[in-house]
């Protein structure tokens, strides 16, 4: 199983937009620059974020971009699943009509199963977590160089 880019790169920006929580909007060519990503990538990937009422748009001057919630209510699972879809890893798991052997495949129990368990893992970790977790790393890395 391998995430899309535009998964990976909308749990970045995120991140990004989490990170800077409560210090107002944030230009999105700012967050393209600090994550190396492109801008006009970025402009697609904030767009079902921005749909799914996870980021909040301002114009003008000081407008950008800026988390709807706090980032402790936000989980890594709200982001993927409009990006990504959702965590099923075969077709059959959701619709077990596009198979004719759903009903008696014992590997579509083993895909569901591991499914549920990405997906509790994915619920289970917020933008806080993620906050938190970057935080340390930088800190540890910065220890480490002295």
């Amino acid at each position: 199983m391998k995430l899309s880019t535009r998964t990976r790169y909308g749990v970045r920006l995120m991140l990004d937009l989490a990170c800077r929580y409560g210090d107002g909007p944030v230009y999105l060519k700012d967050i393209a620059v600090r994550e190396g990503i492109s801008e006009k990538y970025m402009s697609q990937i904030i767009i079902p974020l921005r749909s799914r009422g996870f980021v909040r748009s301002t114009r003008g001057a000081h407008g950008g971009y800026s988390l709807a919630s706090p980032p402790a209510r936000i989980t890594l699972r709200d982001i993927m699943e409009p990006l990504e879809g959702g965590s099923a890893l075969v077709d059959c798991v959701n619709q077990a009509s596009v198979c004719h052997r759903s009903p008696t495949c014992a590997t579509r129990d083993i895909w569901t199963m591991l499914g549920e368990k990405i997906s509790e893992t994915l619920a289970s970790v917020t933008l806080e977590d993620l906050v938190r977790m970057s935080t340390e790393k930088m800190e540890n890395n910065i220890t480490q160089n002295i």
